[in-house]
């Protein structure tokens, strides 16, 4: 059963939500439990919108680029804030 539980977790899929305070734009994003922030950073370049230089944010605590969606405990539904790095 263990064997079944772990396959079928390559199939599974979370639609989240980043929402971009900046530009006051919430995008919907696909995503799977192994894939990694950078992962979102490159869906979201690859919808035209830049993300680097931004923080990720998941109930007010930040997000590492290295992070799985899993690690991150995200799940379905989930809205992530990115907004610029308050470092210069």
């Amino acid at each position: 059963m263990e064997g079944l539980r772990r396959g079928l977790g390559r199939w599974k899929r979370y639609h989240i939500k980043v929402h971009l305070a900046d530009e006051a734009l919430l995008l919907p994003l696909t995503v799977r439990p192994r894939d990694t922030l950078s992962d979102l950073r490159a869906q979201l370049v690859g919808q035209g919108v830049g993300s680097w230089k931004r923080t990720f944010y998941y109930n007010a605590r930040p997000l590492r680029d290295s992070q799985t969606v899993r690690d991150a405990r995200l799940q379905d539904g989930a809205v992530l804030l990115l907004v610029r790095d308050p470092r210069p």
